[in-house]
This record gives C-alpha cells, sequence and structure tokens, in this order.
C-alpha cells in the first residue's frame, strides 16, 4: 500500500485487488447457494404452512444462520487488499463456506409434505447442524492464523470460544428446552459479537 502524496489517501497496486477479486468470485459462489437455499427452504414453508407443524426453534437457527452469513460476507471486505495468497490459505478460506453452506442444506426440511414438523426435522438434524457450525468455528479461527500468522485478538477469540462451548453442549444435549435456552443465547451472543465488532466495514 501507497499514499498518495497529494491527499495521503491510500493507493492499492491493482495485483492486490484483482487476486481478491478473482479468487473472491468461487467464495460468493458458494456463500449465494447457501443464502438461496436458506431464504427457498423458508419461502417454502411459507407456501406449505397448511401442511406445516410449525415450531419457532429451527424457525429462530434459520434467522441466526441468515445474520452469520451476513457477517462473514461483510467480514471478507477486509481481505480484499491481500496479495500473498497461497493456495492452503484460500482452501481454508473456502471451507469455511462449504460448512456454511451446509449448515442451511440442514437447517430446514428439504421438501414440505403433509405432516411436516419442524420440530421432529431440527431434532434429527441438529447433531449434524452443530457439528457444521464447530467446524466452521474453528475454521475461523485457522483462516486468521493461516492469514494473518497469529490467533485472532481476544475479544473475538473470547467470543469464538463461547460459541464453540455452545455448539458442543448443544451437540449432547437432547433436551428441547435446553435446546431452546442455547438458540436465544446464541442469537444474543451473534448480536453482541456485531455490534463489538463489526459494526463498520473495514
Amino acid at each position: 500500500m501507497r499514499e498518495c502524496p497529494l491527499c495521503y489517501c491510500p493507493i492499492y497496486w491493482w495485483s492486490e485487488l484483482e487476486a481478491f477479486a478473482y479468487l473472491s468470485v468461487l467464495l460468493s459462489i458458494i456463500l449465494g447457494l447457501g443464502l438461496t437455499q436458506l431464504l427457498t427452504a423458508t419461502g417454502r414453508l411459507i407456501r406449505h404452512r397448511d401442511r406445516v407443524r410449525v415450531h419457532w426453534l429451527p424457525l429462530l437457527w434459520a434467522a441466526i444462520l441468515l445474520l452469520v452469513y451476513v457477517q462473514v460476507w461483510w467480514s471478507m471486505y477486509g481481505l480484499r487488499f491481500r496479495a500473498d495468497w497461497t493456495f492452503g490459505a484460500f482452501g481454508i478460506v473456502l471451507a469455511q463456506t462449504a460448512t456454511l453452506y451446509l449448515m442451511a442444506a440442514v437447517a430446514l426440511p428439504e421438501e414440505v409434505d403433509t405432516g411436516t414438523d419442524l420440530g421432529a426435522h431440527f431434532d434429527r438434524q441438529h447433531r449434524w447442524f452443530f457439528g457444521f457450525f464447530l467446524a466452521t468455528l474453528v475454521i475461523s479461527v485457522a483462516k486468521d492464523v493461516a492469514l494473518s500468522g497469529h490467533l485472532p485478538d481476544p475479544v473475538n477469540l473470547t467470543f469464538h470460544a463461547v460459541f464453540v462451548v455452545g455448539c458442543l453442549i448443544a451437540l449432547f444435549v437432547h433436551g428441547r428446552r435446553y435446546q431452546e435456552i442455547l438458540a436465544v443465547g446464541f442469537a444474543a451472543g451473534l448480536v453482541a459479537y456485531i455490534a463489538v465488532l463489526f459494526t463498520r466495514l473495514r
């Protein structure tokens, strides 16, 4: 990065911008597919609501996941001036988008038939959902290490640790009431995470 000698505004080499623009295409496709999966499933439930036994828990997780997608997309703006990409570093970033897509794939039913029960669907899929969520968090930390050479800052790392503990609890606790409490806690934690670290585009 250089500074303009007249106004001191940053001037970036085109090679840096072009590298991220090229690599971000594949990331954008996967994130877009995940968002499409999530929104399509939600629209399907609305259209066929007379066939569905609604439960708020998987709908809340779908909303949380939608917010996660937006946060990840928002934070990836910080990669735009990175020029020294390696295949391994890009692979880690790509893996994070892949696990996010898989979360969207299991969050809501793929098909809606008469008697579809959202609560029962969540009970069947919650281990996969939180397994992919846990993988996403671990990959997120590994991504920072691969790209910057060190762990995320203490506040960011603390939020990751709290979410990891929440995922581990959710993987092994089967009670619906505990799952509901965890979902509300995750929603509050994610809102706090964004408010503390991602209110401005950087």
